[in-house]
């Protein structure tokens, strides 16, 4: 049995391929077949001649996720999806359906978050999961590469790592325990023992927000360095996503090519970030500071404009082809040419006239925001449109950072955190920074955040025994695949996601 994705080396062979009907077409004496078998695509051609007048009936019954056994040749055709073909000799079907709940037309999202089960089959899902398989991957080659040893930190916990307003509280045999935020303080401690370490795992969030950047649970990397500051910090952070997404590029570029990812932006990551304390960020947020000429506000007001534009042209596009059709006298293929036009137009436009309703919030946003404040989706989305490279922003002011972040040695009033803003809008994907080493600090912030001290006695031993300065950070990896993919919603990222509202299938 033969693999789809190992197809190139079986050209003028015959082999059998077992997987589902992804789709198909027919005409009087062929029955072209799109299967799928989990690795990849390929058209399959069953001819009446070849499999005779019974067995060429029976594929002309097959529904879409048949599951079938085809046996025949592999022909090479770069028209072709996958660039291969086989011209079928014979076939078995294993269970014929009928009735597929995914039918080839357009479905509201609720609709196919309902058949996630069914929905992961498509060829858009498809590639996304292969991709979050190649960015798993990738992240794990790095932190290996680098000397890190991967460690594991508990999913119950009896303490809140950044306050308890968003905790899943459970019942731990009797007292109460929370499903984990973070890893991060339990790495510090693995930290002192193997000097650089990593956690990947599921991590809950109780918030109740439906953005496009929110899940309830998620998975998050977290790595922490002993012996590292701030600035070793962001240095390995601008290493770590360098290498994550180029390892990706390479081993991904069917999966991004169905996507229809513009890859601009990530080969981007090649060149050095940005890298801007908070008061600098405020500053360009607010347009009162230039970059490369240009404010905010100005840029925002243009893109507005541009955005009606294009509107307004792919409208006057879709009715010059729909009218083209509605005249008649084409052919099936350009009839399907023009409808392929449309259904991208339509869904171009979908995208821009949400960037239309949008873009007057982030102007408010940008005109009226305070300084002191974190930056909220808008915030980051103002900022990182004026540069086409992640923007790292350091030196926040400490009351809207966590406890455990180090102040500024030459102002108390900044903590050493770093947030990672990825390009195109998409916002935080790693947040993290240097850790607070002064005992007494650390004491004042857990009281000022009103979280129980003796939770943390067994963290406060870690500044009482051989501290040493060090630094960490956390990227939420569906927010990274949303990025790499250019998902218009965290939700596609994850086999099945778990939000404020969903818990089914």
């Amino acid at each position: 049995m033969a693999a789809i994705q190992d197809l190139s080396t079986h050209v003028g062979k015959e082999v059998e391929l077992k997987g589902w009907v992804h789709n198909k077409r027919e005409s009087k004496t062929l029955v072209f077949v799109i299967l799928r078998d989990g690795t990849g695509f390929c058209q399959c051609i069953i001819d009446l001649n070849n499999v005779g007048e019974e067995n060429f009936n029976v594929a002309t019954s097959l529904g879409l996720e048949s599951s079938i056994v085809v046996r025949g040749k592999v022909v090479a055709d770069e028209r072709q999806v996958g660039g291969y073909e086989i011209h079928v000799t014979s076939f078995d079907v294993i269970q014929n359906c009928a009735d597929y709940p995914i039918a080839k037309k357009e479905h509201g999202v609720d609709f196919l978050m309902d058949q996630r089960h069914l929905w992961l089959r498509s060829k858009r899902q498809w590639a996304i999961m292969r991709v979050r398989n190649a960015v798993i991957y990738a992240i794990h080659n790095f932190f290996q590469r680098e000397g890190f040893v991967q460690m594991d930190a508990p999913v119950f916990t009896g303490n809140a790592c950044e306050g308890t307003t968003d905790l899943f509280e459970t019942d731990f045999y009797g007292q109460p325990a929370y499903l984990t935020q973070s890893g991060q303080l339990y790495g510090e401690a693995m930290a002192m023992a193997m000097g650089k370490i990593y956690t990947f795992g599921p991590t809950f969030r109780a918030e109740k927000s439906k953005t496009r950047r929110h899940l309830s649970e998620f998975w998050m990397i977290e790595p922490e360095m002993a012996f590292y500051d701030i600035f070793d910090n962001m240095d390995l952070i601008e290493k770590f996503l360098r290498s994550v997404v180029a390892e990706v590029m390479e081993k991904c570029p069917e999966e991004l090519e169905i996507l229809e990812r513009d890859t601009t932006a990530l080969k981007k990551t090649a060149e050095p970030f940005i890298r801007l304390t908070y008061d600098d960020a405020v500053a360009i947020i607010r347009g009162e500071k230039e970059v490369n000429g240009k404010r905010t506000i100005d840029v925002l007001e243009d893109d507005l404009a541009q955005t009606k534009a294009q509107i307004a042209e792919l409208k006057s596009d879709i009715e010059q082809r729909e009218s083209a059709i509605a005249a008649g006298g084409m052919k099936k293929g350009q009839v399907n040419f023009n409808l392929n036009a449309i259904d991208k137009n339509k869904n171009t436009i979908k995208q821009l006239e949400e960037d239309e309703r949008n873009i007057p919030q982030w102007l408010d946003s940008a005109r009226n925001f305070t300084y002191g404040n974190d930056f909220g989706g808008s915030d980051e989305t103002v900022l990182t449109r004026m540069f086409d490279v992640p923007v790292m922003v350091y030196d926040w002011p400490h009351q809207v950072k966590a406890f455990y972040l180090k102040r500024n040695p030459d102002n108390l009033n900044l903590a050493r955190g770093v947030d990672l803003l990825a390009p195109e809008g998409y916002g935080e994907i790693v947040g993290g920074g240097e850790r607070e080493t002064n005992e007494q600090l650390l004491i004042e912030k857990i009281h000022e955040h009103e979280l129980p001290m003796e939770a943390f006695d067994w963290y406060l031993d870690l500044r009482r025994f051989g501290s040493v300065p060090h630094a960490g950070f956390g990227l939420g990896l569906e927010r990274l695949i949303a990025w790499i993919c250019k998902l218009p919603h965290v939700r596609e990222t994850i086999p099945f996601p778990r939000m404020y509202g969903r818990l089914k299938p």
